[in-house]
């Protein structure tokens, strides 16, 4: 990997990888860090590429790129396979991860994650599209406009996974949203139909109800590891 990633561990036992989502950083999962450090879980949440305290590095950065990164990285810790739980554009790369990489995932949790942007709400997505569209104008003389029209790139024009894909998946999976999540609804029942087995639930809250509402969101997701 040409870059090194920054990343905050708590605990011991079972690897638990934590992927945040756009524009966000690993500190998103404090709540989680604290809850499944403490129930045998040796918790791992990066800052992807170019978010956080992650240098951008170089070449093209697309949620597959991230994902190799996540893949890398658990290399150099030395985990041979480890849970995921991946949000938003974290969760598009668990999913790349799972598809990619099967032997690498043990159980896999996914919420807030949509296959292409059409499962956002139009009312969002333009909002995203607008602020793009600022980014890049600004991006000829400012770095920061332009890597920042770089990760709102990933919202655009990523991940594109074809529903028949999730079909690869393998690992025990659990699809989650917010009872008022960014996603569209059908978008999170498509994903969870398409990837075999898959558990579907929605957890009271926004697309970000694993830090609003974190004890229904930990009780879950910690239900789920532990069959």
């Amino acid at each position: 990997m040409d870059i090194q990633m920054n990343y905050i561990e708590r605990g011991s036992g079972r690897p638990l990888l934590m992927i945040h989502g756009n524009e966000d950083c690993c500190e998103y999962f404090l709540p989680q860090l604290d809850f499944f450090s403490k129930r045998g879980f040796r918790c791992i949440a990066p800052d992807s590429r170019a978010h956080g305290k992650t240098p951008r590095g170089g070449g093209k950065l697309t949620i597959r790129r991230i994902a190799r990164d996540m893949i890398e990285f658990l290399d150099e810790m030395e985990i041979e396979k480890a849970d995921v739980i991946g949000f938003s554009d974290g969760g598009n790369v668990a999913l790349i991860m799972a598809m990619k990489y099967p032997e690498r995932i043990g159980h896999l949790v996914v919420y807030g994650a949509n296959l292409d942007p059409s499962g956002v709400k139009p009312s969002v997505q333009a909002h995203v599209e607008r602020d793009y569209a600022e980014m890049l104008a600004q991006s000829d003389h400012d770095k920061k406009a332009r890597v920042r029209a770089e990760i709102l790139n990933l919202m655009i024009h990523d991940p594109n996974i074809a529903p028949a894909e999730l079909e690869r998946i393998q690992a025990p999976t659990l699809v989650l949203a917010g009872t008022k999540d960014l996603i569209l609804p059908e978008h999170t029942e498509l994903i969870a139909s398409r990837i075999p087995g898959a558990e579907l639930d929605f957890v009271t809250g926004s697309h970000f109800c694993s830090s609003e509402n974190p004890e229904e969101f930990n009780r879950r997701v910690l239900s789920f590891l532990e069959k």
